[in-house]
């Protein structure tokens, strides 16, 4: 039998603690894993360092390093809350138009969706990283029932997650994306959920260490 519960049973979960609206771009802080909205985040920050729910310090001197865009919480709240996300991109596409400005989520639908037929572009000397913060990774197999990468030193966002590095890793060693569920990987020798940012890692798991960060992959083990 199908239960049905109201929004508002759910909205100490799904809102941010400092302007009490509905996350938008939900962050997450790496210390405590308290999530508030980007934009609210950020500004608290600006002048404090430490978590608006728990006081605790996040970092001394770069508090902004310790956080992270929470996708899985941002989808949930999208899906719970009608109209929510239509209404917040109108807004920001009002925000920017006022102002004469292209609305970079817009820019970014657009790089995404090249037209049919378009010639492919040229190489040149311009910067291809993405703009987001970066981290190094190195990539270890422990196990001898799989190949060893060909390249397992690689770069890629912070914002990247466990689960896009199963998928790398099946589609160049299994030959299939679709396996990444047959992989693990660890840290330390400490299974990591297949949600944790590769920031989240890298700050709870390898913080006093020098880079790059050093992952080890396996075939998974059921338990």
């Amino acid at each position: 039998m199908e239960r049905r519960i109201k929004l508002k049973t759910l909205n100490s979960h799904i809102t941010c603690k400092i302007c009490r609206g509905y996350f938008i771009d939900a962050t997450t802080v790496t210390e405590c894993l308290h999530t508030f909205c980007k934009s609210c985040l950020v500004k608290h920050l600006e002048e404090n360092n430490t978590c608006p729910t728990c006081n605790i310090v996040i970092h001394q001197s770069h508090p902004l390093q310790y956080i992270s865009f929470d996708r899985t919480m941002q989808d949930i709240v999208y899906k719970l809350v009608p109209d929510l996300q239509d209404n917040e991109i109108k807004r920001e596409r009002d925000f920017y138009r006022a102002r004469g400005l292209p609305c970079p989520k817009d820019a970014a639908l657009a790089a995404d969706k090249p037209g049919a037929g378009d010639e492919p572009e040229q190489q040149d000397n311009s910067d291809c990283h993405r703009k987001d913060e970066q981290v190094n990774v190195c990539l270890e197999c422990i196990s001898t029932s799989l190949r060893t990468l060909k390249r397992g030193f690689i770069r890629c966002s912070a914002q990247a997650t466990i689960t896009h590095l199963k998928k790398f890793i099946a589609k160049k060693i299994l030959n299939g994306i679709e396996k990444y569920r047959e992989i693990d990987i660890l840290c330390n020798d400490e299974l990591l959920g297949k949600d944790h940012t590769l920031k989240f890692v890298y700050v709870t798991r390898w913080r006093f260490r020098d880079p790059p960060l050093r992952l080890q992959y396996r075939p998974k083990i059921d338990i």
